[in-house]
């Protein structure tokens, strides 16, 4: 157990070392990404025009959950390794874990959790930069429990966001291209999992079906648990099911994985 920890942990450390080296472009991906906060202010606040509330929220709720879902991007959302995990597949890269004692699916979320480990405290430099601005604005609940419910809800969605970007990585093994599937997964994502609204604004028939989809707990379902959009009983209810999707998830990439090496064929040494 302590070996294989000192294995992942080793994963981890290259992890942060080979981000870092890019740590300026994560701080000005961050810098730029606050740029749609502009778009967001502009288009919610006529969509606010002669409405107190829409949905049962104020703009400063809604401007509050738009920082909230931008900043939690930074932390939790897989970037491109659905592309690399493809291109080491393609390369035969992938031979070299076939023969150590390294299981391939931890070894690159260490990486994925050092990536978003970077990427989530750079992103913080432009949120402080612009928080003298933004402050007005943010309307945070006060519940202490939002903080420690929401923390599991973000370790779960980042379980979630990683295992379905290996899903579509492990696709190469039977697709030599994956760009196709992982851009109607985003475009499916955008919309699902409440990156142009906010999910709670829809119908609530639709509303109460998008619970039970994976979308929901990939940005949503944490972003709406720090930011007051629901309560404790739903809270509670979420995490179960976000909880049952984490198993779905990682039983599903475990049967993509067997499958596909049985596809493989390594060359060389």
């Amino acid at each position: 157990m302590i070996a294989a920890l000192v294995k992942y942990r080793q994963a981890f450390l290259v992890g942060m070392q080979s981000n870092l080296v890019y740590r300026w472009n994560f701080a000005l991906r961050g810098f730029f990404s606050f740029f749609h906060l502009a778009v967001v202010f502009i288009l919610w606040g006529a969509a606010y025009q002669g409405n107190g509330m829409i949905g049962g929220f104020s703009l400063d709720q809604t401007i509050t959950y738009f920082v909230a879902m931008l900043v939690l991007q930074f932390f939790i959302s897989a970037f491109n390794e659905d592309y690399q995990i493809s291109e080491e597949i393609r390369n035969g890269l992938i031979n070299q874990f076939l023969l150590k004692p390294i299981n391939y699916f931890l070894y690159r979320f260490s990486i994925f959790v050092a990536a978003r480990l970077v990427s989530g405290l750079l992103v913080l430099i432009p949120l402080v930069v612009a928080l003298p601005w933004l402050h007005a604005h943010l309307a945070l609940p006060h519940e202490l429990w939002r903080f420690g419910l929401g923390a599991v809800a973000m370790l779960l969605s980042a379980v979630i966001q990683f295992s379905i970007a290996f899903c579509f990585g492990l696709l190469t093994f039977w697709f030599l291209e994956i760009q196709s599937f992982v851009i109607l997964s985003m475009a499916v994502e955008s919309l699902l999992g409440g990156q142009v609204f906010p999910l709670d604004l829809m119908p609530p028939a639709l509303f109460r079906i998008s619970q039970f989809l994976p979308y929901f707990y990939q940005m949503y379902f944490p972003v709406a648990v720090l930011t007051g959009r629901l309560d404790f009983a739903a809270t509670c209810q979420g995490l179960l099911i976000q909880s049952a999707w984490v198993v779905v998830l990682l039983a599903f990439n475990q049967f993509l994985w067997r499958r596909g090496l049985r596809r493989h064929t390594a060359v060389g040494g």
